[in-house]
């Protein structure tokens, strides 16, 4: 089914490697908003970024006057701007769980995911990283085997903070086996990598990760 685009007049400053502007990326397909995307050096950012967030950093989302630099808060933007299809749950608890899990996510993998991609830290660290990330990766499989995606029988934004993670796990040196154990886990990763928001939402430098 195509999607019809949204014409709005956002600016998108990404960083094609970054997990947290791939997962803005991934909002904005899914809602299929037009968007100027300009790909950004994080080492070579333009001048005009600087004077649009105090924090001069990637992801930053313009929309008319509004200015937005942190992942999570355009993503909720986002979903209330272009409410179809929806990405968060209706109700207020299922939304904090929504919330909670994100946070968790934040917490657990995201942080990993940022310290394997600098690449800075010894052999030794690094490697301990890429085996924590997975071991908690392989703890969580059982629950693909009960619902679809993420604890939710619809796409949602918790699936949009995850992607980004399973994409780059290749490019981190991180490969998850054939097991039964793992089967659900696979699938999952399956039904996200094929979907069309995700397709459309890969920068160059993803479209090499795999």
């Amino acid at each position: 089914m195509g999607v019809v685009a949204k014409r709005s007049s956002m600016t998108f400053y990404s960083d094609g490697a970054s997990q947290y502007s791939h997962r803005v990326r991934i909002v904005l397909a899914e809602k299929g908003v037009t968007v100027e995307t300009i790909d950004v050096d994080p080492d070579k950012k333009p001048e005009d970024l600087s004077s649009l967030n105090p924090y001069n950093t990637l992801p930053t989302l313009v929309d008319r006057d509004l200015v937005l630099y942190e992942a999570n808060i355009m993503m909720e933007y986002l979903d209330e701007r272009f409410p179809h299809p929806p990405l968060f749950p209706v109700y207020p608890v299922a939304r904090a769980q929504s919330r909670l899990w994100m946070y968790r996510i934040q917490r657990d993998w995201c942080s990993l995911v940022d310290f394997i991609m600098a690449a800075k830290g010894s052999a030794t660290e690094l490697d301990n990283a890429r085996k924590e990330l997975r071991e908690s990766l392989v703890s969580i499989a059982p629950i693909f085997a009960e619902k679809p995606y993420f604890m939710s029988d619809e796409f949602t934004i918790v699936d949009c903070c995850v992607t980004p993670i399973l994409w780059r796990l290749p490019a981190m040196g991180i490969e998850l086996a054939e097991t039964k154990a793992l089967q659900p886990l696979l699938e999952y990763r399956a039904r996200l990598f094929t979907r069309d928001s995700v397709r459309a939402s890969l920068s160059e430098q993803e479209r090499e990760m795999l």
